[in-house]
């Protein structure tokens, strides 16, 4: 043990920093976490969970206008009170806060709340206190950005659109990925009058180029106008609203514009490059195949590196940073093959490689697709399309990619992630026998490939 206070000083408690702290702390080490936020960061304050809580909500339109009836449901008058959805949401993460808190304790990580910045290699100043520790973590995340165009400061980011006081009537989702994706959807579902924009051609950039042209067509024929090559040039508050001139001159009135073209990592003013840490020019924490930075006791995990910005994967590189320093297990975090999902409407899912990503590395890929209704539209006019990938090497008949566009696709991708992990054959995937009646069958029922 050494003359300072601790082994490890956690900057950041959101899902990477809580978990690296509490494992650190469970191998015996002396932990200590600072976060000048909320605990459990975006994810569980302003990310997953309350954006998956608002998806839930925000299916249930469609489920009562175009599924309940043909199966036999009259479904009487219904009003939607968004500050009733918002108070409901805000309870569950004041829950979840308190959680995270009694995890933290009961580990033994002491919780310092404030802005910590690094001082130098070995010691992180809070509130002008001063605290020394072996190392130091930096697991601050992003933070959503926004365009320098005239009137932005009139346009949210998925940050405040958690905490609108009134649901708007009319909104501008500006952006391409999956938040803006799913923002849309939400607003949609929920009642309002949808504009959804995107600056290049086809939105969803890095998914396969089959899930991006099948989600935009399902997108569209629910109602959300989904314009490509198309960008606000200004905004602009009038008396009824938000007026958005477009780059092509048109224009477009709204009572909200949501901005979700990107996120950077919350880097700035922690003292890392006066501490000598290396960033790219994003501000991203250059770091090691260990989540070393080039201070050897200085590391980050997280969105802070820009790695892979999701959840899961702040988690896997926290388990691994602990595994390195206290468990005498120098771990690297696998990031090949990790799944991911989008929950739109229909929501995406998907793992390995995308098909141009497949061809690049293999050269001739197999490819099966299928496209079909699923059964539980069939007793309804909802005429919603279900898309379903698989991408095979055909030299080793490895699964290579895998990914769907449908209802649960998130659930189904779950599974099939665990069998591209273990390197499966598609010969493995047609001995596998199929749930009946399920969509989730049709990935181990697909025989044909396409020509």
């Amino acid at each position: 043990m050494t003359s300072r206070d601790f082994d490890l000083f956690t900057i950041g408690a959101g899902s990477g920093g809580v978990r690296a702290s509490r494992i650190s702390a469970s191998t015996g080490a002396r932990v200590a976490v600072a976060e000048e936020r909320y605990l459990g960061g975006t994810c569980v304050n302003v990310g997953c969970i309350p954006k998956k809580l608002l998806v839930y909500a925000s299916h249930y339109r469609e489920d009562f206008e175009d599924a309940a009836s043909g199966y036999g449901w009259t479904i009487g008058e219904r009003r939607f009170d968004w500050p009733t959805l918002i108070a409901n949401k805000d309870r569950e993460i004041e829950r979840l806060n308190g959680i995270y808190a009694r995890l933290l304790d009961a580990a033994g990580v002491k919780r310092i709340e404030g802005r910590a910045r690094v001082v130098d290699p070995h010691t992180v100043e809070v509130d002008g206190r001063r605290h020394t520790a072996d190392n130091i973590l930096v697991a601050v995340g992003g933070w959503p950005t926004l365009p320098a165009i005239p009137g932005i400061e009139h346009a949210i980011t998925s940050n405040e659109a958690f905490h609108l006081k009134e649901m708007p009537e009319r909104v501008i989702v500006v952006g391409g990925g999956y938040i803006a994706v799913e923002f849309a959807g939400i607003f949609h579902g929920l009642g309002a009058s949808v504009h959804q924009l995107y600056r290049g051609p086809l939105f969803l950039r890095g998914f396969d180029d089959d899930v991006r042209t099948r989600l935009a067509e399902e997108i569209r024929k629910k109602g959300v106008d989904l314009r490509f090559d198309s960008s606000v040039s200004r905004i602009e508050k009038t008396d009824a609203g938000l007026f958005a001139e477009l780059e092509d001159g048109s224009t477009l009135e709204a009572d909200a514009i949501l901005y979700a073209t990107g996120r950077t990592p919350l880097s700035g003013d922690l003292g890392l490059a006066a501490a000598g840490v290396e960033l790219d020019e994003r501000g991203a924490i250059v770091v090691d195949e260990y989540s070393r930075s080039s201070v050897p006791s200085i590391w980050a995990i997280g969105d802070v590196t820009d790695r892979i910005q999701l959840t899961p994967v702040a988690i896997h590189e926290a388990m691994c940073l602990a595994a390195t320093l206290f468990e005498d297990a120098p771990t690297a975090p696998d990031h090949e093959n990790v799944a991911s999902t989008v929950f739109s409407q229909p929501p995406v899912g998907s793992v390995g490689l995308t098909e141009a990503q497949a061809r690049e590395r293999f050269g001739e890929v197999d490819i099966y697709r299928s496209t079909f209704r699923a059964l539980k539209h069939t007793l309804t006019e909802n005429d919603e399309r279900t898309m379903m990938k698989l991408i095979v090497d055909p030299q080793s008949d490895r699964v290579i990619g895998c990914h769907m566009v449908g209802p649960d696709a998130g659930e189904i991708i779950q599974g099939l992630a665990i069998a591209i992990k273990c390197r499966a054959t598609k010969a493995q995937f047609d001995a596998t026998m199929g749930i009946h009646p399920t969509a989730a069958e049709e990935f181990v029922t697909m025989r044909e490939k396409v020509e």
